[in-house]
C-alpha cells in the first residue's frame, strides 16, 4: 500500500512529538485531579451557601452568577423538617449546629483567642454579634471585623460557618462600659433593659432552622475550658450555666479567684415576700448588700479546690448570661429576655422565669468556671512593673 505523500514528507521527530503530546493529553484527561478534594470542598461550600439575602442568616450568602436580565431570582421556597433537628449529649457525633451570640460593646483580643481555641468543630459554629452605635462601639466593631477577616482567611479548620454583625438601633442608657459604672445599682434596670433588647434583636435575627444550641457568651469572657461546648452539652439540659469567677491578686500578692456573676441562684421565701411588696414595674436585684434576699447564690456554693467535681450540677431559678447554653427549642418556644419587669425580674433572670413558666428547667454547674477579663487595676499595675523592670 502506498504511503500518502504528506506522511512521506513529514520529519520523524515531528511524529514522535505528536505522539508524546497525544499521550500526555490522554493521561491528563483520564487521570484523577490532584485538586479534586479542593474542588469538592469548594463545591460543597457553594451548595450549602444561601442563594438569596432573605435565606437563613446563619447560612453564608453567595451571589449567583445568573443575571436574569438584571433581576435577582426570587427567594427559594424551602421546607425545613424541624422534627429531625436534634439536641443531644453528643452534639459532635450528631453534627449539631451551635450559635454563639455576644452583645459586644468592647473588643477584647482574649475573648477572640478563646473562641478560636474552642475544640468544638468550627464548621458547626455560627457567630452573631451586636454592637452599640457609639464611638466605643465603632472601635469595637472595627477591631472585631479585623479579627474576623484574619480568621476567615486563615486555616480552614479555624474558620467559622458564618458570622453576623448587627448594630443597635437604640442609644445605650449609660455612656461608659467601665465595670464600676456598669454595676452601679441605680444603673441596673435601664442597663439590663437595654441589654435585653440587644439580646432579643440578636437572637431573633440570627437563629436559623438548623440551629440546635445557642451559647450566650459575654464579650469580656477571656478564659474557658477549650471543651466548653462539649462539657455543657454533655449534661443534655435545656438551660445550663457555669459559674463565673474572676482572677485577681489577693492581699498576699498571689493569684486567686473570686465570684463575679451573682445572677444564678435558687429562690427563697424572703425574696418572694420582698417581690410581693414591690410596685409592678420594680425589679428585685441580686448581689447588693442592702437588698437581703437570702437566695442561695451559685457563686457562693463553689468549690475552688483543684480536686473539685466539675460535673456537679444543681437546679436553679435564676441564671446569669456570662456563658449561658440554651437548647434552641427553648427560644423557639418563646423564651426571650424581658426588657421589662417580668415577675419583678429582668434580662437573664427574667428569661429563666419565662422559660420555667413554659415548662423548661434551669441548671447550674457551681464548680465549673469561666473567667472574665482581669481587673484593669491589676493589668495596669503589672504593666507598670514590667516597664520599670
Amino acid at each position: 500500500m502506498a504511503i500518502p505523500r504528506a506522511i512521506r514528507r513529514t520529519n520523524p521527530i515531528t511524529l514522535v512529538l505528536a505522539g508524546l503530546l497525544s499521550l500526555g493529553f490522554l493521561v491528563f484527561l483520564f487521570s484523577p485531579s490532584s485538586n479534586a478534594a479542593a474542588v469538592s470542598t469548594a463545591k460543597r461550600k457553594y451548595d450549602s451557601a444561601a442563594a438569596h439575602p432573605l435565606s437563613p442568616p446563619t447560612a453564608p450568602f453567595q451571589k449567583t452568577t445568573s443575571s436574569m436580565k438584571g433581576k435577582r431570582p426570587p427567594p427559594p421556597v424551602v421546607h425545613y423538617h424541624m422534627n429531625n433537628l436534634t439536641t443531644t449529649a453528643d452534639p459532635v457525633a450528631n453534627q449539631e449546629n451551635v450559635l454563639i451570640l455576644t452583645p459586644l460593646a468592647r473588643f477584647y483580643q482574649g475573648y477572640w483567642d478563646n473562641l478560636l481555641a474552642l475544640t468544638y468543630p468550627h464548621s458547626l459554629i455560627a457567630l452573631g454579634f451586636i454592637t452599640p452605635k457609639t464611638r466605643e462601639g465603632n472601635a469595637a466593631t472595627a477591631a472585631l471585623q479585623a479579627a474576623i477577616a484574619q480568621t476567615q482567611n486563615g486555616p480552614e479548620d479555624k474558620r467559622f460557618a458564618s458570622i453576623s454583625i448587627l448594630r443597635q438601633d437604640f442609644d445605650p442608657p449609660i455612656s461608659s462600659q467601665d465595670e464600676s459604672e456598669r454595676h452601679k445599682k441605680e444603673n441596673q434596670k435601664a442597663r439590663r433593659s437595654a441589654m435585653s433588647q440587644a439580646r432579643n434583636s440578636l437572637l431573633f435575627t440570627t437563629i436559623g432552622p438548623y440551629t440546635s444550641w445557642v451559647l450566650w457568651l459575654d464579650a469580656d469572657i477571656v478564659e474557658t475550658p477549650p471543651s466548653l461546648i462539649e462539657d455543657l452539652t454533655s449534661h443534655d439540659k435545656p438551660i445550663i450555666v457555669p459559674n463565673c469567677f474572676q482572677r485577681y491578686r489577693n492581699d498576699k500578692g498571689q493569684w486567686d479567684v473570686r465570684p463575679y456573676d451573682f445572677n444564678s441562684w435558687q429562690d427563697s421565701q424572703t425574696a418572694a415576700d420582698l417581690a410581693a411588696k414591690l410596685a409592678p414595674d420594680d425589679i428585685l436585684l441580686e448581689g447588693y448588700s442592702d437588698i437581703a434576699t437570702y437566695r442561695t447564690l451559685m457563686a457562693k456554693t463553689a468549690d475552688t479546690s483543684e480536686a473539685r467535681d466539675q460535673k456537679a450540677i444543681i437546679a436553679l431559678d435564676g441564671v446569669g448570661g456570662t456563658a449561658l447554653l440554651v437548647k434552641a427549642e427553648v427560644h423557639r418556644d418563646g423564651a426571650m429576655f424581658p426588657p421589662f419587669a417580668f415577675y419583678h425580674l429582668i434580662e437573664t433572670e427574667g428569661f429563666a422565669k419565662m422559660a420555667r413558666r413554659l415548662g423548661w428547667s434551669c441548671w447550674g454547674l457551681p464548680n465549673y468556671f469561666v473567667c472574665p477579663v482581669y481587673p484593669l487595676i491589676i493589668i495596669e499595675a503589672e504593666t507598670s512593673a514590667n516597664d520599670a523592670g
